[in-house]
């Protein structure tokens, strides 16, 4: 009996010696897929560098200003290429016949909205042009949302104020709808905007999207022309920004909310 017992904690303890060890969990790793939307902005100004911003090679956001010259004929252009063509609506500070103010009622800013819907064709979704003071108004971004909403449109917040409650009404009542992470080309050198595409690419890798907006600078056209190939072999895939608003799925990203609600 007494060797039975001890043939029984000698195998007991060899199992234990030679059992697989337990792997520690592992903390999650970055996203395994990372998507990028761009978007251009002021387009309808000049034809010359509005035709490059149109054949940068691939699914490009054509953002086109109302009170442009060439607005018109550029959305048509940009809608036949198959380019998703968006109004860059004026908003305080910005001036002008379309340009959104807080002291206007709600009704010129409807009359406005409507006026810079006909000088932009094809637009399926806006997104502000300036805007620091106006995407801070509450009435103003309540009633814009709903109304896009019922018009099928979607919103682009371009986030040019921290104070922006755009983003945040939108994601409320469910209109589909993103914010902006990096703009390209706040400072016009090459250098600075290199940097600043290189920035967005590691976010995308960090966070799984980016959605960045430039200019038809002729430095930035330089700069997405050499770079905007190279991104599949950086694992980067460019997409739609119609694509990316699901891929986000109305969620708020880290630096804009808290949990993907909007702050």
């Amino acid at each position: 009996m007494r060797l039975w017992l001890l043939l029984t904690l000698s195998c007991s303890l060899i199992g234990v010696a030679h059992a697989t060890p337990v792997e520690p969990e592992k903390p999650p790793g970055p996203p395994s897929v990372a998507y990028l939307s761009l978007i251009i902005d002021d387009l309808g100004q000049n034809p010359v560098r509005d035709h490059r911003a149109l054949m940068l090679p691939g699914p490009v956001t054509l953002a086109v200003m109302p009170d442009t010259p060439h607005a018109a004929d550029f959305a048509r252009e940009a809608h036949r290429a198959g380019k998703t063509v968006i109004l860059h609506m004026p908003m305080d500070p910005a001036t002008g016949p379309f340009a959104w103010h807080p002291e206007l009622p709600l009704a010129e800013l409807e009359k406005r909205l409507n006026a810079a819907l006909l000088a932009v064709p094809y637009a399926v979704g806006i997104n502000n042009h300036m805007g620091s003071r106006m995407t801070a108004e509450p009435q103003a971004m309540t009633w814009l949302v709903a109304e896009l909403q019922r018009r099928h449109l979607f919103l682009l917040d371009s986030r040019t104020s921290a104070n922006t409650v755009a983003a945040a009404e939108a994601q409320r009542i469910g209109l589909a709808s993103l914010s902006r992470d990096i703009f390209l080309d706040d400072e016009r050198t090459t250098a600075a905007i290199t940097a600043q595409f290189e920035a967005a690419i590691k976010l995308a890798h960090k966070q799984g999207s980016v959605v960045m907006i430039g200019h038809p600078y002729p430095m930035t056209l330089d700069v997405l022309e050499r770079e905007l190939p190279r991104l599949k072999a950086q694992g980067i895939k460019w997409i739609d920004l119609r694509r990316m608003i699901s891929v986000r799925g109305n969620q708020a990203t880290a630096a804009h909310g808290k949990n993907g609600i909007y702050r």
